[in-house]
């Protein structure tokens, strides 16, 4: 899987970076047929954003996030990456279980 980080009014400090992929890499053990995800961090005044993109295999997948600081707006951003990717392995499932 090929991940991406940018940054917005904000710098991409090696520790965050590595942060960043840790977490977000860990989507692809419930879903194989992930192929990228470009990850894209805000700040604006005191308000840390983390947004993402990711394709998989049959559907392009998008969540958001807002925290506190930048770790917990990471950590909310996977938490909704892991359910979305969940569902959509699960629709996946059902259409060739069905078919």
């Amino acid at each position: 899987m090929d991940i991406t980080v940018s940054g917005q009014q904000v710098e991409i400090t090696p520790p965050l970076r590595d942060y960043t992929l840790e977490k977000v890499g860990r989507i692809q053990r419930h879903f194989d047929h992930v192929i990228t995800a470009d990850v894209v961090l805000h700040v604006e005044k005191k308000r840390y954003t983390a947004e993402a993109n990711v394709r998989a295999k049959g559907a392009v997948i998008h969540a958001d996030a807002a925290g506190e600081d930048m770790y917990a707006a990471i950590d909310l951003l996977t938490d909704k990456l892991d359910r979305q990717i969940l569902r959509h392995k699960e629709k996946v499932m059902d259409q060739h279980r069905s078919g």
